[in-house]
């Protein structure tokens, strides 16, 4: 009777042991960066560029000598997360931001990385492919979301990267003033100055494209609709449905108003009582939906990933394009590889710097 017991917990012990270790191998591939990038052109300002100097730079900024662009008003500051599973697709957007825009030396881009991957590495994956750019790595703590964020419809939303977008004005320094969001899985075919100079009107907070066709009622639940105290939310206001992968921000407004706090007290209402599905974007609705400045829709062409279930392909909307994005469940780098790629996909993948194992054999 002994023999069949230890075989059963033995058995038992081997499978714990295998579940750790796949558990753990699947942690450190998103830690790590197995692919391999070239290095992209360098650019350069044309004539008409303002010049970013020292003395234009205020007292707040830190006594750092690599400090002047990082707080120039006259820079063009872009956000965007960074982390090893969506690289590939960082490095895309970087370098259409750049071929595109008249003054790319005037571009200072600040890169937020979860606490837990290596930024080391992250910042110098950037470096070899981008000599030349102007980017700061900042950390974000995981544990400051984590405990506030709700399971929603597809696991990649749950991210607490996702996130990190609600807390910009507490992680870049205070003397940047305005920036431009981007998602990772975008490509400019525009000059991202002109984004960059959206008028914010007297007290607007942020600007982005805005799809008023769009069923606005679907983003939220039942629950948040037959419920008056949280209904009438937007009493007063005419909102309609933006995508929070291309915004632009006033940072000092963004802080004075305690936004971040704003998201956050919806975000513990949504652990208490179900009213929305779709991860970090209804917080924004609900706090910003009609009161923001609406973008012409040439800067976000979103959608082109599909939906969030079988990400089937999509055409582009109609009008001019300045900005691709492929938000929703299918990623351009991942159909390419597969050999499924959309038909839009071939748009992406001249901005696509992954060495390929023939390039590393010529």
């Amino acid at each position: 009777m002994l023999m069949p017991r230890l075989i059963r917990k033995l058995a038992l012990l081997f499978t714990l042991l295998f579940l750790f270790l796949s558990l753990t191998t699947n942690a450190a591939a998103t830690t790590t960066i197995t692919q391999q990038f070239k290095e992209a052109p360098q650019f350069y300002n044309s004539p008409e560029c303002p010049s970013i100097d020292q003395d234009e730079i205020d007292s707040e900024a830190e006594p750092d000598g690599d400090n002047t662009i990082f707080c120039s008003e006259h820079a063009v500051h872009v956000a965007m997360t960074l982390d090893a599973a969506y690289i590939r697709g960082s490095m895309a957007a970087i370098l259409s931001v750049l071929q595109h825009t008249s003054c790319p030396q005037n571009i200072a881009f600040h890169f937020v990385a979860s606490a837990s991957a290596n930024a080391s590495l992250l910042r110098a994956t950037i470096s070899s492919s981008f000599p030349y750019l102007k980017f700061r790595v900042y950390t974000f703590d995981d544990s400051s979301v984590s405990g506030l964020i709700s399971t929603s419809i597809r696991s990649a939303l749950d991210c607490p990267l996702n996130y990190a977008r609600s807390y910009l004005a507490n992680i870049l320094p205070l003397c940047v003033r305005r920036v431009v969001y981007l998602d990772s899985d975008l490509v400019l075919v525009d000059d991202i100055a002109k984004l960059a100079a959206t008028p914010l009107g007297e007290k607007s907070v942020l600007a982005a494209p805005e799809y008023c066709n769009a069923n606005f009622t679907s983003y939220f639940t039942p629950t948040f609709w037959s419920n008056p105290s949280l209904s009438l939310t937007f009493a007063d206001r005419r909102p309609c449905y933006f995508n929070t992968g291309v915004m632009v921000i006033d940072l000092d407004r963004w802080r004075e108003g305690d936004y971040t706090t704003k998201i956050e007290e919806w975000m513990e209402l949504q652990k208490r009582m179900r009213i929305y599905e779709l991860g970090s974007l209804p917080p924004f609705l609900l706090v910003f939906a009609g009161d923001i400045v609406p973008v012409d829709h040439k800067w976000n062409q979103h959608g082109l990933g599909g939906d969030n279930f079988r990400g089937l392909c999509r055409d582009l909307h109609p009008g001019p394009v300045s900005l691709l994005h492929w938000s929703g469940k299918g990623k351009p780098w991942a159909r390419l590889d597969a050999n499924r790629p959309c038909p839009l996909d071939a748009l992406w993948a001249p901005y696509d710097l992954l060495q390929t194992p023939f390039a590393l054999d010529s």
